[in-house]
């Protein structure tokens, strides 16, 4: 105390130097040692100095490395990998608690925190045949596939056991008869175009297209669920190969948001659920965050395309680029939100979150959704309203995730039986004949017309009513009904028994196109979808008998020597076939 009150009383150090000139001295010294070690990390190469120096830093969220598993191809991709999640017990290591704890969850969409370390789910966890390398961690794992798996309503292979009843012979004979042509044109696309995006059967080649920016594969990634579902045991093999070893991200081309999401994060997600291969999980996710960039916008409405290298833009049917369409910003949620499910990464979830709120804050003309918006300013572009092509999985994807979040997302359910009020209010319409159908809104003047794309609908207002208002329950069924039958005429009334891309209600002819432009058929499932969906509700036999009518005319009409082909008019009896084999052949319509 004495020294720090008497400044004059400073005692000579031993080496003779006094206070003052020892701080001196010291300080000196010390920006001398900052000098010449600073140097060494500006020293170009510096990165082994770096590490003679300076403890290993742990990863941080977004850089961490694939963990390389023994053997596994995706150890060895240089991709930038995806955002992992807290990792979860493996299967039989959690405590009573806690597996209880999740018996009490509701839904199969869960969200696990864990609270310390724990032992990294693998992925010779799912696969059982990898095994990890010596002290390296896993890929970090947030889903529990096997209690996902044990909560399914019924198995997913197999024939259910309340099926017996049923004509047996003519069933297994006609599921045969589909599994032959999936196998079918699986092993023209095999043998022809195998890696390419799809296959031209007349052609006998490949396609890659513009839509997929370089990406390619996308008919294997698209058939990946079907080929599981029908027991094709070699082919599936042969597609997750061809996964693991050659679908590589490092691409640099544009390519459809929505695209890309539904055939590619989408198929991806459902061999991932179907199987527990952390190939398919993996993959999903790195694709995910690729597609990230096209929501640099204002508002944060994608734009349509994403520039896998830098910047974003719209296709040019979104009005020269200054437009987002509904159907493909709108279709983003399903796959987003397991996308954050299964790395732990909540940007995905965030982004379509913030689709929805622009949406509900925006004013809608008479409670209807139209189909152009701009990312930049959140307005409408326009006032063309379809529940088909440019609209229709926007609809679609609003019932779906009221479902799949075990009834708990109620924005989804309120948007979607919102919107369906107005449509029935303002675009449903029956035609002189007594057919139902929906009609496409231009600014307030209907044209009476429905799309192919349109005839999911009456499967999506069957899956919808259940959960609807007590009172309209009964009405949506038998709304549903109406518009595939009216989904059934277009196809019944045409030479080949396929439907056009687009029928109309005028002039004394309905559920007809009016011009050859209008008369194709590429393929579509969504006439079919309706089907299986009104049959699963109802059991009337006579939605397995017009989707029967389906598969005859596919096979008389549109089987060629080297696969299947869309024809260009349903009109004439002598197929003009389009010459390609569209993915979501494999992936939707045999399904």
């Amino acid at each position: 105390m004495l020294m720090r009150k008497v400044p004059v009383f400073v005692p000579a150090s031993p080496w003779g130097l006094r206070l003052p000139q020892k701080f001196l001295f010291l300080l000196f010294l010390s920006g001398l040692v900052t000098l010449c070690f600073g140097a060494l990390f500006l020293l170009p190469n510096s990165s082994r100095l770096k590490r003679l120096f300076l403890a290993p830093r742990t990863q941080q969220p977004g850089l961490e490395v694939v963990a390389e598993v023994a053997g596994h191809p995706l150890a060895r991709e240089q991709e930038s990998p995806p955002n992992p999640a807290p990792a979860v017990p493996a299967p039989g290591e959690e405590d009573a608690s806690s597996q209880a704890n999740a018996r009490r969850r509701k839904g199969w969409l869960r969200r696990t925190h864990p609270t310390g370390t724990r032992e990294m789910a693998t992925a010779a966890r799912s696969s059982g045949s990898a095994a990890l390398r010596p002290q390296e961690p896993s890929i970090p794992f947030s889903f529990d596939f096997h209690a996902f798996q044990s909560r399914l309503r019924h198995p997913v292979l197999g024939t259910r056991a309340d099926e017996s009843k049923e004509p047996q012979s003519l069933v297994r004979a006609q599921r045969e008869k589909i599994k032959e042509m999936m196998q079918f044109a699986w092993q023209s696309y095999k043998r022809y175009a195998m890696g390419k995006n799809e296959l031209r059967p007349l052609t006998k080649d490949g396609y890659e297209g513009s839509m997929f920016g370089g990406l390619s594969g996308a008919t294997i990634i698209d058939s990946l669920d079907t080929l599981y579902l029908m027991e094709l045991q070699d082919e599936f093999q042969e597609a997750k190969a061809w996964v693991e070893e050659n679908f590589h991200l490092n691409v640099s081309g544009e390519a459809s948001l929505f695209e890309v999401n539904i055939r590619y994060i989408g198929g991806l997600l459902s061999a991932f659920y179907l199987t527990g291969e952390e190939v398919f999980r993996i993959k999903a996710i790195k694709l995910g965050e690729k597609l990230l960039p096209a929501f640099n916008t204002p508002t944060g409405i994608p734009k349509g395309v994403v520039n896998f290298k830098s910047s974003n833009r719209s296709w040019g049917w979104a009005m020269a680029g200054s437009s987002s369409i509904l159907a493909e910003f709108g279709s983003l949620h399903l796959e987003f939100l397991h996308l954050t499910e299964l790395s732990g990464n909540q940007v995905f979830a965030e982004k379509v979150r913030n689709i929805r709120k622009v949406l509900r804050k925006i004013e809608k003309p008479f409670g209807l959704y139209p189909n152009f918006l701009s990312p930049v300013s959140g307005n409408w572009m326009q006032h063309h309203v379809s529940v088909g092509g440019l609209g229709d999985s926007f609809y679609e994807y609003l019932i779906k995730s009221w479902l799949m979040s075990a009834k708990t997302d109620v924005e989804a359910k309120d948007m979607y039986y919102e919107a369906l009020e107005a449509i029935e209010t303002h675009l449903l319409n029956v035609s002189p004949g007594g057919l139902t159908y929906i009609a496409e809104w231009r600014g307030g003047i209907l044209d009476h017309k429905m799309g192919h794309l349109a005839c999911f609908s009456g499967g999506m207002i069957a899956l919808g009513a259940e959960d609807a208002k007590e009172e309209k329950r009964a009405r949506y069924r038998e709304l549903a009904a109406q518009i595939t039958k009216t989904c059934h005429e277009s196809y019944a009334r045409s030479d080949t028994k396929l439907g056009p891309e687009a029928f109309w209600f005028n002039s004394g002819r309905e559920a007809v196109a009016t011009q050859l432009s209008e008369s194709y058929y590429i393929l579509r499932p969504e006439v079919v979808e309706s089907y299986m969906y009104l049959w699963r509700q109802t059991h009337d036999p006579i939605y397995r008998e017009w989707g029967w009518e389906v598969v005859t005319a596919l096979e008389k009409y549109c089987r060629t020597e080297a696969g299947f082909s869309g024809i260009q008019d349903v009109y004439s009896s002598i197929p003009n076939h389009d010459n390609k084999q569209q993915t979501f052949f494999l992936a939707e319509t045999l399904k």
